[in-house]
């Protein structure tokens, strides 16, 4: 099932004022959700790392998934993507259920993803890397792939968009070099270039910046912004709050394994139980003038009982 043409879909505008009037709670119901998870739950022994109740993603935005190390946010996102399978819930992809469904083919539905360690095949060059990645190619079956005139026009055609992707994202010159010769910030280029050959309509990026220099860090957030400007619809997991605050239209905030928060940035990053999540509970409080005097008291307690050094009685000390 091919993905919708990106023309058809609703414009990044439209689908921000779509968000304006949606309450900002965990779990708060989409306007227009591309993605809907319901009661997922996931456990390794005795750890339970996802328990989400409710999550719907806004077609045409993009949404950041945030929160403090362990919160669960990557097995989230590969629970959802089907690279594992949850103890119990179900989840939707512009409404076909994709409970047991192949991660290859929640692609081919237009759900695509990157990975925080990028998995480019390094023996093969860049543009075979992005050929591979185009669907429905009438020359892998057996008895095709003996009659090149079946397949050879599709391939020019594939081969044509992979160079105009390489272009996009600046990776031309690097056309025929083996994919492992790539830096660390060039293989997360490539690895979203790729994921574009299959038309995608919801690009999942985790921790697209992670081991990126400031150099192409820059570049990747305008192809980021570059994806919502075309209609598609963008999740990411990110740690870096400043790429957040700039990109994001939307976030949501999982700790412990829950979604604690949802909304735009700006009240997000407010929110108490999103700086208690973080840093840990009453971090920020003020101190009353009655704390504050006990506080002096015990520390005047302790340093008045503490024992009595040789610099302060010289004599005692010979």
């Amino acid at each position: 099932m091919p993905a919708e043409p990106v023309s058809t879909r609703n414009s990044a505008a439209e689908a921000l004022t779509a968000l304006r009037d949606v309450p900002r709670e965990p779990g708060s119901k989409k306007p227009d959700a591309i993605l809907v998870a319901d009661d997922i739950r996931r456990q390794f022994g005795g750890l339970v790392a996802v328990d989400v109740d409710h999550l719907e993603v806004q077609r045409g935005v993009i949404t950041a998934l945030i929160g403090p190390n362990g919160a669960g946010k990557t097995t989230f996102f590969n629970l959802l993507t089907c690279f594992d399978q949850p103890d119990r819930g179900a989840w939707s992809f512009n409404g076909r259920p994709l409970g047991r469904v192949p991660a290859y083919k929640v692609a081919r539905l237009g759900m695509v993803r990157t990975f925080q360690l990028t998995k480019v095949l390094s023996k093969l060059s860049v543009i075979e890397n992005m050929r591979l990645a185009a669907t429905g190619q009438s020359g892998e079956a057996f008895l095709t792939a003996l009659l090149p005139f079946r397949w050879r026009s599709q391939e020019m055609a594939n081969t044509d968009r992979a160079d105009d992707l390489l272009e996009r994202f600046k990776l031309d010159t690097k056309r025929e070099d083996f994919a492992g010769s790539l830096s660390g910030g060039q293989r997360k280029l490539l690895e979203m270039a790729r994921a574009l050959m299959v038309e995608p309509e919801l690009v999942m990026l985790d921790e697209p910046m992670a081991g990126v220099n400031p150099a192409l860090k820059q570049s990747l957030l305008g192809h980021v912004k570059t994806l919502r400007d075309e209609g598609r619809s963008v999740l990411f997991v990110e740690h870096d709050m400043d790429m957040v605050r700039d990109i994001s239209d939307w976030v949501v905030v999982m700790a412990q394994g829950r979604i604690v928060a949802e909304g735009p940035p700006e009240h997000v990053m407010a929110d108490p139980t999103v700086i208690d999540a973080y840093l840990g509970a009453h971090h920020d409080a003020a101190l009353t003038v009655e704390e504050e005097e006990a506080r002096l008291r015990e520390e005047q307690a302790s340093q008045s009982s503490a024992p009595a050094t040789h610099e302060e009685h010289p004599k005692e000390s010979r």
